[in-house]
């Protein structure tokens, strides 16, 4: 990646050279030895150099003025105008009070997964709390890769939660989160590309097995990752995502053991001995194929009784 603020300090040394070698005033030295003709032609070429020192030294006045103003819009956090300057260093949820907008169009052209690992638990409800990622499986060390480009908004630690983990916002508007990690790879504040190793996979916090915990967050609004992203085959859906605030609620249990989201088109089932991909495909009127794309699984995955599948 392109290292623009060293670029901009060099372009600002050679901006104040200009200055320090051109001066305005004082460029001939006056002498006593010289003919009135000689004095006359000399303050000529004094007035005329004179001129264009000015004139250099205007330019390199605006240069400077612009290379600061370049660095000061390269300082701006990604997405700044949709999230009103904030920049928070500390937390995930840190847009209380921010105002979403009903429909934004989110692109995703520049993509990159952040592990290839199979989805070990869906976006959705688990164990009586609420699951804002999805989870992928990897080993510890492994290399975690940033999705978009961005920059580092949080670098922490949670014993009970993330474990070690980041948070980076990018330009499209998505903060993308990764949790459970061993090791930091990038600083906070600091500027990466999609594809990017940013971290190295682990166990770390409230976990049971080595995993990524991978979520979107949109103005703090979480968004199902499988909704955006093709875990069977590793890419996005399309390189353009809409997200609709009218969409974003959060789930409930009711007694059928279903979870579903009231105002929203999305179904959740918890699966029972006896469950098969067919008879809960079938229950559900959606094709096998489409249940296991919705959740990143194989028409062979062995489905593990208490397992939450979408099911819409």
């Amino acid at each position: 990646m392109i290292d623009t603020k060293q670029i901009t300090n060099t372009l600002k040394g050679i901006a104040l050279a200009v200055l320090f070698l051109f001066p305005a005033n004082g460029l001939l030295a006056q002498t006593n030895d010289l003919t009135q003709e000689e004095i006359k032609r000399l303050n000529g070429e004094r007035k005329l150099t004179a001129d264009n020192a000015a004139i250099s030294e205007t330019v390199a006045i605006d240069s400077i003025r612009m290379i600061y103003e370049i660095e000061d819009e390269y300082d701006m956090s990604p997405a700044d105008d949709l999230y009103d300057g904030m920049w928070n260093n500390q937390y995930v949820k840190a847009y209380a009070g921010i105002t979403v907008p009903d429909v934004h169009l989110i692109d995703l052209s520049s993509f990159a997964m952040p592990i290839e690992g199979r989805i070990t638990s869906p976006f959705g409800p688990r164990k009586g709390r609420f699951h804002y990622g999805t989870d992928l499986k990897l080993q510890v060390g492994d290399t975690v890769y940033a999705t978009f480009e961005g920059k580092v908004r949080v670098r922490q630690y949670e014993k009970k939660g993330y474990g070690y983990y980041l948070v980076l916002r990018h330009p499209n508007g998505l903060e993308t989160v990764y949790g459970h990690l061993s090791k930091f790879l990038v600083l906070v504040d600091e500027n990466v590309e999609a594809g990017q190793p940013i971290a190295l996979g682990g166990n770390t916090g409230r976990s049971t097995g080595p995993h990524l915990h991978f979520e979107c967050r949109f103005l703090g609004q979480a968004i199902d990752p499988a909704d955006i992203v093709d875990f069977s085959n590793f890419c996005t859906y399309a390189e353009q995502y809409i997200f609709e605030k009218s969409k974003i609620n959060e789930l409930s249990v009711n007694n059928s053991n279903k979870f579903t989201a009231q105002n929203r088109s999305v179904t959740y089932y918890k699966v029972k001995q006896g469950d098969t991909l067919s008879t809960i495909a079938k229950k559900y009127r959606v094709s096998v194929n489409q249940l296991c794309r919705l959740n990143g699984i194989k028409t062979t995955t062995t489905l593990k009784i208490g397992r939450v599948l979408r099911c819409t």
